[in-house]
């Protein structure tokens, strides 16, 4: 099998989690209410909370960060490139984990945007440390 599949659904996957980070980041710039589902306020909660920012920084904007350089090194070919997908999506599911449980034991909600990004960032890490065990970019 050649990296190609495994290239293309991390450039997906950066995708989606540029859409999903990129509305949440502009959702804290505008000063507005993220949409919820089923009218929950979860959202509102998790977005207004403590754990919203890192050193004053909101984690939404770097998940964007994070999302924008995963697209770039999912594109770039190389070992090295494979080597920092793969740390950048391990780190962004270790710190998406660890904020979930902030979510659900300290702000005591949660948000579908946030566990969307996790889902995606879950299987971002699982693709690119497949791709980096896997080793040569095998689809000149």
């Amino acid at each position: 099998m050649t990296d190609g599949p495994l290239r293309i659904a991390s450039l997906i996957l950066s995708l989606l989690g540029i859409g999903v980070a990129g509305y949440l980041t502009y959702v804290h710039y505008a000063d507005i209410s993220p949409i919820c589902a089923g009218g929950s306020h979860g959202c509102e909660k998790v977005q207004a909370s403590d754990q919203s920012k890192l050193v004053g920084i909101p984690v939404a904007l770097l998940g964007l960060l994070s999302y924008i350089t995963l697209l770039f090194a999912n594109w770039l070919r190389g070992e090295l490139a494979r080597t920092a997908a793969a740390l950048v999506a391990v780190i962004g599911f270790g710190f998406s984990v660890y904020l979930t449980i902030e979510s659900v034991t300290v702000i005591n909600a949660t948000c579908q945007w946030c566990l969307s990004s996790l889902a995606i960032m879950t299987l971002m890490a699982i693709v690119t440390v497949t791709r980096l065990v896997r080793g040569e970019d095998l689809d000149h």
